[in-house]
């Protein structure tokens, strides 16, 4: 494995992105080691709907490709051959509690991740293992039988194995985040289906590299129609910007320069492509998206796709 300068370390690790911290390292952010709390359209359909009381649970897989890392204005930056590979198992507890009016959940996920980087004529690295644990609370809403809200706090920790400030890829963020949650969902199982989920993430500071990555505004959506019974085909995919700059706690710290240069290496993508969902009468779904990234800043740009299995446990 090489190492790298402390300038060239943070833009080759905006390439390491999709599936590492809270449940996997998303697909691509700008912050630090181009990773977030939440990985970028994982949620399909259903995003706002709080299930009965009971237990469930949930495995995502999910693959990540990127072979381009764009700057701040939008240009590539570099030629990189990035593959992030995760398996994420998810449990969910909705209780026979109700909190102002609404039922109250809690859901806990922990991912197992694949994560490989080659930088054109650089160095190159591979690493397996866990990443970090998202935990939360929520409560649910369901104003009519077609409309349904969820909102709450999610918890990102830093459990990520094999952390190296100075490994062009790290299977966790090495540093805590706050996320606050809202999720919206019409549903009409004969016809139009709709869903938003809206994310603001406070990233505190990386202790290893006096390194915080800034604030960042994100959310999921599907758009669908209700063609058979069960069978919800559309399009989704996510929206992203970081709202404020990175900063180091000290001037000369790991890639202080670098953020400076890029204007507080702030984010932003969009993704959109094709999604589907099967809902059982046994009780269990299947979904299934595909989505293609444009307007990158700050991060590297690629193609993902999401599977989700939901069951009652």
């Amino acid at each position: 494995m090489k190492k790298l300068s402390p300038a060239l370390r943070l833009k080759t690790l905006a390439a390491a992105t999709l599936v590492a911290t809270a449940a996997f390292t998303t697909a691509a952010h700008a912050t630090e080691g181009g990773t977030g709390s939440w990985p970028n359209g994982i949620e399909i359909y259903g995003m706002g709907i709080l299930p009965p009381p009971g237990t469930y649970g949930q495995i995502f897989t999910g693959d990540y490709r990127a072979d381009t890392l764009r700057d701040n204005a939008g240009h590539k930056a570099a030629d990189i051959d990035l593959r992030v590979t995760t398996i994420v198992p998810r449990f969910i507890w909705v209780t026979e509690e109700k909190v102002l009016g609404g039922q109250l959940g809690f859901h806990a996920l922990l991912p197992l991740n694949d994560m490989r980087l080659n930088i054109k004529n650089g160095p190159h690295d591979r690493k397996t293992g866990i990443g970090d644990m998202h935990v939360g609370a929520v409560l649910g809403y369901h104003p009519s039988d077609k409309f349904h809200v969820a909102g709450g706090l999610d918890i990102t920790a830093p459990t990520g194995s094999e952390y190296d400030k100075n490994d062009i890829i790290n299977l966790g963020n090495n540093y805590w985040t706050a996320e606050a949650v809202l999720a919206l969902t019409y549903m009409d199982p004969t016809g139009f289906n709709a869903d938003i989920r809206m994310m603001y993430d406070y990233n505190f500071e990386n202790r290893a590299t006096n390194y915080k990555s800034g604030q960042e505004l994100h959310a999921d959506y599907t758009l669908g129609w209700a063609f058979a019974p069960g069978l919800v085909i559309g399009v989704g995919g996510n929206l992203y910007k970081q709202i404020s700059d990175d900063k180091c706690s000290y001037s000369n710290c790991d890639a202080a320069a670098a953020v400076d240069a890029a204007h507080g290496n702030r984010g932003s993508s969009f993704s959109i492509g094709p999604a589907v969902q099967y809902s059982s009468p046994n009780g269990w779904q299947l979904s299934a998206k595909w989505q293609d990234e444009s307007g990158v800043r700050n991060r590297p740009e690629g193609q993902a796709y999401w599977f989700k299995f939901t069951t009652a446990l």
